[in-house]
């Protein structure tokens, strides 16, 4: 097969934290393949193909690239971030594990900055020592293992880093992850709000969890906690190196 598929991370926002891998990536490809706003950050040009689509339709839209590269064109396939969190690095793997007609096609995975390490940057360092990630979304998993993951983050003492807290489709699922991290003893902990990391509207805002509320959380914004050793520093946040 004489085609590509790079599977690439546009980011969190701003065009200044797209690695020069990507940027050579998007200028060498025939075609590029996406969910419709990470598609329309691509700029046109002569010669590129693009191929945005709805969300959920993950799987499907990995079919389409790799049948695309298969055909021997060029062939990129973009999410926000980095592609091997909660995006579609996983997906196109999935689409491929039962095609052995795909196993052998040329595919990349190219890393991006994601919107926790851009977030983090912004605020200071609260990711600085044992971190865990969970996506709040319960479209690929059930609520039940969510909560269960949230509980246990807490009880081992990691800052977490919330991503998809909340949507029109799930307002509730916010609300309900608060009140199981204040179950588990977690209200005294510092809590940032960083919505739009990176772009212009950027905003931030850092409080105890136990003053959060679930209406300051929404699909542009993503959530720090902070573990039990996690302080301010002036307008800073951090969690230190060194746990006693």
């Amino acid at each position: 097969m004489s085609g590509r598929l790079s599977i690439v991370g546009l980011g969190p926002g701003n065009t200044e934290l797209i690695t020069p891998q990507v940027t050579r990536a998007l200028e060498e490809a025939n075609d590029v393949f996406g969910y419709v706003p990470y598609v329309a950050r691509v700029p046109d040009r002569v010669g590129l193909a693009k191929h945005a689509s709805d969300n959920r339709e993950e799987l499907d839209r990995a079919r389409s690239a790799l049948a695309v590269a298969a055909s021997g064109r060029k062939a990129v396939l973009v999410s926000g971030g980095d592609p091997g969190v909660f995006a579609m690095a996983a997906a196109v793997f999935e689409a491929i594990e039962d095609e052995p007609h795909w196993h052998e096609l040329d595919i990349e995975v190219l890393p991006g900055i994601t919107a926790m390490l851009a977030a983090a940057a912004a605020v200071g360092a609260p990711l600085g020592n044992d971190f865990c990630a969970i996506n709040l979304s319960d479209n690929l998993k059930p609520w039940d293992v969510i909560a269960h993951r949230l509980r246990l983050a807490v009880e081992a003492d990691f800052a977490i880093a919330l991503y998809n807290p909340r949507s029109k489709a799930r307002p509730e699922g916010f609300g309900k992850a608060l009140k199981i991290m204040l179950q588990a003893g977690a209200g005294e902990r510092l809590v940032t709000f960083a919505r739009n990391v990176s772009r212009p509207d950027q905003s931030l805002s850092t409080m105890q969890l136990s003053e959060a509320e679930p209406e300051m959380a929404d699909m542009k914004t993503l959530v720090l906690i902070g573990s039990s050793a996690t302080r301010r520093v002036g307008r800073f946040v951090y969690t230190p190196r060194r746990i006693e």
